[in-house]
């Protein structure tokens, strides 16, 4: 097995790995090199869904997929709510996952939960021709870029992450628009995070639609909120992952934010997804 970083702040390929295969000496190396990279990818991976939850789990209990307020019986109707589809792929005129194939804006994945999940790992099975990238930023760098007196405003504050909205911008079934960010559903987070492993310090942002800082009014909230997020994704602190067939990518929720780029909505695109709960 092969660590190489990347010439950005954030984010290492592993290579010569079978992910299906692990022993625990390999698996405690990934574990280090994700906690240092923030974001890992491993190429030419050929999984079952089984396989991939199975990874998945060696770092924690698994997080149900996002899927708007429905109620326990229609979970127990998911095949399989740890594993799900992200994809624009239409079946029989039935969708086989979200999210489509337009642009997602920048995110942490379900910050708008009391206890947002702290792995994502996605695996893919189709890739557009073209477009359909993933980028991630690096939030330590983001806090890190703050002018002083910046950084110790934030770390005095905090965020309500809206709960309605899905990284696209759409409704999650069941919510309603809200009139304004102050009425949005959502949980309350502190904007400075501190990784409860790595002991780093991190700007823990969610996403900007109908974000609001409860401490401040609403147009003080907006235009801080707007300053704060200009020192986000600055050049260096970003890392763009170009998918290929049978590439898993991992990363942590608590130390970097991500967002797709568009594609042709005409190019198939299928994607497995799991997502890792905090353990405390």
């Amino acid at each position: 097995m092969r660590i190489r970083r990347t010439d950005t702040s954030i984010g290492a390929t592993i290579d010569d790995v079978d992910l299906a295969e692990l022993d625990s000496a390999a698996f405690r190396d990934i574990y280090r090199a994700w906690l240092e990279a923030s974001v890992l990818r491993f190429r030419d991976q050929v999984l079952t869904k089984e396989e991939l939850q199975a990874f998945s789990e060696r770092f924690g209990p698994l997080e149900y997929a996002p899927m708007g307020k429905i109620t326990d019986e229609q979970r127990a109707n998911v095949p399989n709510p740890f594993v799900t589809n992200i994809s624009n792929i239409i079946e029989d005129g039935r969708p086989l996952g979200g999210l489509g194939s337009g642009e997602a804006n920048w995110h942490t994945d379900m910050s708008y939960i009391e206890r947002p999940p702290t792995a994502s790992i996605l695996m893919a099975i189709e890739v557009p021709e073209v477009g359909g990238d993933t980028e991630y930023c690096d939030m330590h760098a983001a806090l890190e870029s703050l002018p002083a007196e910046l950084s110790d405003h934030a770390r005095t504050l905090s965020i309500k992450h809206d709960a309605a909205h899905d990284s696209v911008g759409a409704l999650r079934r069941g919510f309603e628009h809200s009139a304004s960010p102050m009425d949005a559903p959502g949980c309350v987070h502190a904007m400075v995070r501190r990784h409860e492993e790595s002991g780093r310090d991190a700007l823990y942002l969610g996403r900007r639609q109908d974000a609001y800082i409860p401490e401040l009014g609403l147009d003080e909230s907006e235009a801080l909120l707007d300053k704060i997020w200009g020192y986000v994704a600055l050049d260096g602190h970003r890392w763009v992952q170009q998918w290929r067939k049978g590439d898993v990518v991992m990363w942590d929720n608590r130390s970097v934010m991500h967002r797709r780029m568009s594609f042709p909505a005409s190019n198939r695109r299928l994607m497995h997804r799991t997502q890792v709960r905090p353990v405390v």
